[in-house]
Parts: C-alpha cells; sequence; structure tokens
C-alpha cells in the first residue's frame, strides 16, 4: 500500500523569528521528516531564494556594519531591496512550486519585513503592507511559526558562533527587542496564522512540538489518497 498526495494548491509555511531563535534549524527538520513521509517539500529562504535575490541578500547582510568600507544603508533602501527580492522569490520560486502541488517552507517572509523595517527601523507598517501586496500579488503564508525567546539569549547564540555573523547581528539590542516586540504584535494580530513557539528548549523538544503542529496542519489541509500497488 502506498501514499499519494493530492495534486491541489500546495501549502505555504513559513518560520520566523529573531536572530538565534532556532527557525532554520527547525525548518530543516520539517523538511526531512515530510519528505520521509511522501510530500514534495521545497525549502528556501529570504532575502534570497533565487540567483538575482542571493545577490542582493549579499550586499544587505553580507558586510558587517562596522567594516570602513561598509555604507550605511538607509531603512527605505533596506526595505525596497527585500521586497525587491520578495517579488522574485515569489514569481519565480514560490508560486510555481505551490502550483504543483508542494509544501513550501520559506525561511523568513513577510513577517520579518514588519517585524524587522517596520518595528525595528520604524517605517510606517500601513506602507510596508501595501508594498508588499503589490510585490507577492497578495501571497500570505498558510502558516507562520514564530519561535520567540529573550533578546540577550538569542543573540549570544548567534555571537557564539565563528562564522555566519552578518550585518543585522551587530545592531543594538534596543533594535532587537523592537524586532520582538513586532513580532509578538503580529501574532496577537494574526493567532490563526502564526503559532508562537519557546525558542529557549532543546532543539529536539522544539522539534517534537514543531512536527504536532505541521502534521497536524497539514492532515487538515491536503488529505492522502490511499492506492494499492499491484
Amino acid at each position: 500500500m502506498g501514499v499519494r498526495r493530492g495534486r491541489g494548491r500546495g501549502v505555504f509555511i513559513t518560520f520566523e523569528g529573531i536572530e538565534g531563535s532556532g527557525k532554520t534549524t527547525q525548518l530543516a527538520g520539517v523538511a526531512k521528516l515530510l519528505r520521509e513521509e511522501g510530500y514534495r517539500v521545497l525549502e528556501t529562504r529570504e532575502p534570497g531564494g533565487t540567483p538575482f535575490a542571493e545577490r542582493i541578500r549579499e550586499m544587505l547582510l553580507g558586510s558587517p556594519a562596522d567594516s570602513p568600507s561598509a555604507e550605511p544603508i538607509a531603512p527605505e533602501c533596506e526595505a525596497s531591496l527585500i521586497l525587491a527580492c520578495r517579488s522574485q522569490h515569489v514569481a519565480r520560486v514560490i508560486e510555481p512550486a505551490l502550483r504543483e502541488g508542494a509544501v513550501v517552507l520559506c525561511d523568513r517572509f513577510s513577517d520579518s519585513t514588519l517585524a524587522y523595517q517596520g518595528y525595528g527601523r520604524g517605517l510606517d507598517l500601513s506602507v510596508l503592507r501595501d508594498l508588499n501586496r503589490f510585490a507577492t500579488a497578495g501571497l500570505t503564508p498558510d502558516l507562520t511559526l514564530l519561535f520567540d525567546l529573550p533578546v540577550p539569549v538569542g543573540l549570544g547564540r548567534r555571537r557564539r558562533k565563528e562564522t555566519g555573523q552578518n550585518r543585522l547581528d551587530r545592531e543594538s539590542p534596543r533594535f532587537h527587542e523592537r524586532v520582538r516586540r513586532g513580532f509578538l504584535d503580529l501574532a496577537a494580530q494574526h493567532p490563526r496564522r502564526i503559532r508562537v513557539l519557546d525558542g529557549r528548549p532543546d532543539p529536539e523538544t522544539i522539534a517534537m512540538q514543531v512536527r504536532s503542529i505541521v502534521k497536524k496542519f497539514l492532515q487538515r489541509r491536503q488529505r492522502p489518497v490511499t492506492r494499492h500497488h499491484p
């Protein structure tokens, strides 16, 4: 007996959180589990996801903020570049995968723009929402997993790593506190879509919660069709 997943529109799940929240690790774990269960899975990230968008990501995050050669990036420029990445990402990668019935797992999406460039940088939230709708043609995640933890814990994790530091890691704790508050405000505004998980326990403990949430969600959205193979 085998299981074939339906060919309807796929499911879009995003993973959000402050720096060091563990979202990337959890995304990889969910992707592995779903593939083992027969789902077609696409793993992607923002900013990035296409060759063009990855080049913009490098410009945005690649140079440390304290480098003598680093040019300060205006908040409006930062937001515009991220939205340009997203437009290309949605058109070239995410939407085609969803039309093919895949489960798309994305490391950051529109909630990060509102949290970082809106709450963090102080840009107008209503303007960002309008621009995001334009960039994505109205695409919204079906489910968002938000990994929350205190800022000092998240930044401590990031700064213990010898590699992988980026420009955002070097922002002030006050900036990251605003970002965290933004994520939690968004979760309160969208309780049916955004599920908040405590990012402080060990990764396996969190993974068990994540697997339970995702599997129950997919069971409601995509009923498997059982077929007997000769």
